[in-house]
């Protein structure tokens, strides 16, 4: 096991015992096909029979897994008990909690992976959680369920120092990636040659892609092109254009999720500084309301209001999401009340997440003006991960 995902297992253990419930179970078949999202923080590799990995409040952890996945796990050193099994993994299953939650405990409960908000903590299939329940019938742990999504989440958010620079290298290298766009982005070149490019030298560097790499980077070259999570099209780069790329990497595991914009001209007009400057403007105040213990909509509120007094019409998403292993690591949200998001907008800001500010906006007869960048939260506000582009760049 890599010094990473030991760091992370052992959070897990100190979460788990701040959270009131007796035991974390994440219960899992053939993650080859379908993995739960939280199984790279608990071990390397895949599992393949049903498998049972708990960690109890006592900081106890116990894998009951199939007999010929329990080498892999053996060699890590990190289970305080492994248990194998051939036939079934119920009788096993029942006596690992009979050991880890004492008989004088009246009502157990059992955090396992399901949650209605976030798709991270959701990672317990329906079939799965069937299965399980009918593990526990007849037994003490019968009404014990309950979500872990709490757990998860301060897992997933909480970003230890290894994860942190894990971050920075993927934004250093997704930096170098827009200044080689920049040296290529020619007039006549098109949305998918420019975004062609970038998969090649992420391909040569042996990066990887922070969301489906179809529609990474995002590219859009002037007025008549389609913004949202598409692929790039045939539009080329004109004079006077726009161009606007969303683009994120992984290295090390852990991902970048920034955007940049270029005017295709000698002097930027003033429509296009404007936007810039309510785009940016808008950004900083929200960076500004990124604090320990404030709601989510309320960063999301500082932003969408500077940039609604600035004369520019509502974003249509939230002003942030929280960035991980993947550009959309789950969690809380900086965003509006909106029935879309549950109940992710109201859950605070904690010290060592780390979240994406982004918004854009349209001027017409040009493009798309759409900034992001990524930020940390400490014990005094809000931190750049990424630097900030302050000017409107030129090609």
């Amino acid at each position: 096991m890599s010094d990473l995902t030991r760091e992370k297992l052992n959070q897990a253990a100190a979460i788990v015992a701040q959270s009131g419930v007796d035991v974390w179970l994440t219960f899992v078949r053939e993650t080859s096909a379908l993995t739960d999202p939280c199984l790279p923080f608990l071990m390397e590799g895949g599992l393949t029979w049903q498998s049972a990995l708990l960690v109890s409040k006592s900081g106890k952890k116990v894998a009951v897994v199939g007999n010929f996945d329990t080498d892999g796990l053996q060699h890590s050193g990190d289970w305080d008990e492994l248990i194998g099994y051939v036939q079934s993994i119920r009788e096993p299953l029942l006596d690992a909690l009979e050991e880890l939650i004492p008989v004088h405990v009246a009502t157990p409960q059992i955090a396992v992976n399901y949650s209605e908000n976030d798709n991270k903590c959701d990672g317990l299939t329906y079939g799965m959680f069937r299965l399980l329940e009918s593990y526990l019938a007849h037994t003490r742990f019968a009404n014990a369920l309950v979500s872990a999504e709490p757990i998860i989440r301060a897992l997933r958010g909480r970003k230890t120092a290894s994860e942190l620079a894990a971050m920075r290298g993927a934004i250093t290298e997704t930096d170098t990636l827009f200044a080689e766009v920049a040296e290529f982005a020619t007039l006549g070149r098109t949305e998918r040659q420019i975004g062609a490019f970038v998969h090649g030298k992420i391909h040569e560097r042996g990066l990887g892609f922070a969301w489906e790499a179809e529609g990474n980077p995002m590219v859009n070259c002037g007025p008549h092109s389609t913004v949202g999570h598409g692929t790039p099209g045939e539009l080329a780069l004109e004079a006077g254009h726009i161009l606007h790329l969303d683009l994120g990497v992984v290295q090390n595991g852990y991902a970048s999720d920034l955007q940049r914009c270029w005017f295709v001209g000698d002097t930027p007009p003033e429509a296009v500084s404007r936007a810039h400057a309510a785009v940016l403007g808008a950004i900083e105040a929200g960076f500004a309301a990124l604090k320990p213990g404030v709601s989510g909509w309320e960063v999301d509120a500082a932003a969408r209001s500077f940039l609604v007094a600035a004369g520019y019409p509502e974003y249509l998403h939230a002003l942030g999401h929280q960035v991980g292993r993947v550009a959309h690591d789950g969690g809380g949200i900086l965003g509006p009340c909106w029935a879309r998001y549950g109940q992710t907008p109201h859950w605070p800001v904690e010290v060592g997440q780390v979240y994406t500010l982004e918004l854009g906006v349209r001027v017409e007869g040009y493009g798309y003006w759409s900034l992001e960048d990524m930020v940390v939260v400490t014990e005094g506000g809000a931190e750049w991960l990424s630097t900030p582009q302050r000017e409107v760049w030129t090609l």
